[in-house]
């Protein structure tokens, strides 16, 4: 499953998220691409005191596209989370995604839907490229919390896009061999 989390369908961010599909598809994967910006996900409403059922049902009650998205990864063996660099963190919908799915997933007694799973990480700055390391360090957290095995984190920006790009495909490639 690859997460794009980008308003701009043709940017830097596709660009990153069509280079691991490609990568992946290159192996025989059967690639699942969700872009979050064009999904109805709310952020969390941190329920009651703080938790509502995410805590000991890891279900959210916000209902929304969440539900689907969250239901659907427990079926998936690799991820991909690809986000633009908004003030050195995911975006939005990309945080509202991930502060979700961590609170569903993240204090579970059972495996967790990314446990065990790789995953790599590509932050995409489009602009300056700062705020690569403080991105991929949320993105970092986020994957250790939820018990993934984390296989790479790329930072791209305009400046080194053509080879990152290709790094972005090798890695899925590799990643995806490796199931």
């Amino acid at each position: 499953m690859i997460l794009t989390s980008s308003p701009n369908t043709d940017g830097l961010t596709a660009a990153c998220g069509n280079a691991a599909k490609s990568g992946a598809e290159e192996t025989g994967a059967k690639v699942i691409m969700v872009n979050l910006n064009q999904q109805k996900i709310g952020s969390c409403h941190a329920c009651g005191n703080g938790w509502g059922p995410c805590r000991n049902e890891h279900q959210c009650q916000v209902i929304d596209d969440f539900q689907n998205l969250h239901a659907s990864m427990n079926d998936m063996d690799a991820f991909v989370l690809v986000s633009p660099v908004y003030w050195g963190e995911m975006s939005e919908s990309a945080k509202s995604f991930t502060d979700r799915l961590r609170r569903c997933e993240g204090i579970k007694n059972e495996k967790t839907c990314l446990e065990g799973k790789p995953v790599i990480s590509v932050a995409a700055a489009g602009g300056s490229g700062n705020g690569i390391t403080t991105c991929l360090t949320s993105m970092e957290r986020l994957f250790t919390h939820l018990k993934a095995e984390k296989f790479d984190f790329i930072g791209v920006t305009q400046k080194n896009k053509k080879y990152k790009i290709d790094t972005i495909r090798e890695a899925t490639k590799e990643m995806v061999s490796k199931l």
